[in-house]
């Protein structure tokens, strides 16, 4: 199944010591790229996130956050972390004593440190459990909403190669018309200004003409192309980066059909053509 790189989930659960809230945003990237932020208290989950991310998704930027709020209906369970607190106090005296000036750690700054509050009576081993379990559901959560914005992109890439296919198929039926109509026109031209060519030079002419202006070989590829988005597209593994390789290649085959083109229909089905491609290789930056 097609799934975009770009979405959001958010999950909470009630713990006995408070809420835990997870939140994941994802956007388009090269490659796997996971960031995260969590409680200090909670850092042991860091692994086991990376993990279920990486068994989870194969690309894609990952904003990781978790928040843990606790219940604070009883203050008394707060308290201080003393050996902490001393440390700090012993680290910012050493830190005067070496620059000969105080630094001035105030209350609350002091509060504010990693760790320094700690809540009695919270099984942190519990609430990593607790964590990780809603971390499961986040990500069911995201890969839900990638596979649905996924083939929303699948659509509309769909779509537009039909209307590929469709333009494909309209030079197909001007090309046989290109080298009779061109003879015609040399010999209106050559009726007109009364000179007469020997039929040896007009028909070296035509196939000079021809070879210059054969674009059967650049439609053969794009049809070939076309053939391969539509494999890559009903693929269940990740075609994000298959399927712009075969967006690149298609603006060739255009780009090659235009610079070529000996009639105005050719001309203005390969500026179409260019426009589709640009269209389809906008949304394949999203797709996994």
């Amino acid at each position: 199944m097609t799934a975009s790189m770009t979405a959001f989930a958010r999950c909470q659960a009630a713990t006995r010591w408070g809420q835990l809230t997870w939140e994941i945003k994802s956007v388009n990237h090269r490659y796997l790229d996971i960031s995260s932020r969590l409680p200090e208290q909670l850092r042991s989950l860091e692994t086991g996130l990376r993990e279920a991310v990486s068994s989870s998704l194969a690309r894609g930027k990952l904003d990781c956050g978790l928040r843990f709020q606790v219940d604070r209906k009883n203050p008394d369970s707060m308290t201080i972390n003393t050996d902490l607190l001393n440390r700090l106090n012993e680290l910012a005296r050493n830190i005067e004593i070496s620059l000969h000036e105080s630094i001035g750690l105030s209350v609350s700054d002091v509060l504010a440190w990693p760790g320094i509050i700690t809540e009695e009576g919270i099984d942190y081993d519990d609430l990593a459990a607790a964590a990780r379990e809603l971390l499961d559901e986040t990500l069911a959560e995201l890969q839900a909403s990638r596979s649905s914005e996924g083939e929303r992109l699948r659509v509309m890439v769909l779509d537009r190669l039909e209307s590929i296919t469709g333009q494909v198929n309209e030079v197909r039926k001007v090309v046989p018309s290109i080298v009779p109509d061109y003879r015609q026109r040399l010999a209106d031209r050559l009726a007109d200004i009364q000179a007469d060519l020997e039929p040896g030079r007009l028909e070296q002419e035509l196939v000079v003409f021809a070879n210059k202006a054969d674009i059967t070989e650049e439609l053969d590829r794009l049809e070939s192309h076309i053939s391969e988005v539509r494999q890559a597209m009903a693929s269940d593994k990740p075609v994000g980066r298959r399927l712009d390789f075969l967006m690149q290649e298609m603006n060739r085959e255009a780009n090659t059909m235009g610079s070529k083109a000996v009639d105005i229909r050719i001309t203005n089905a390969a500026v179409e053509l260019k426009v589709l491609i640009e269209q389809i290789r906008e949304q394949v930056q999203n797709i996994e």
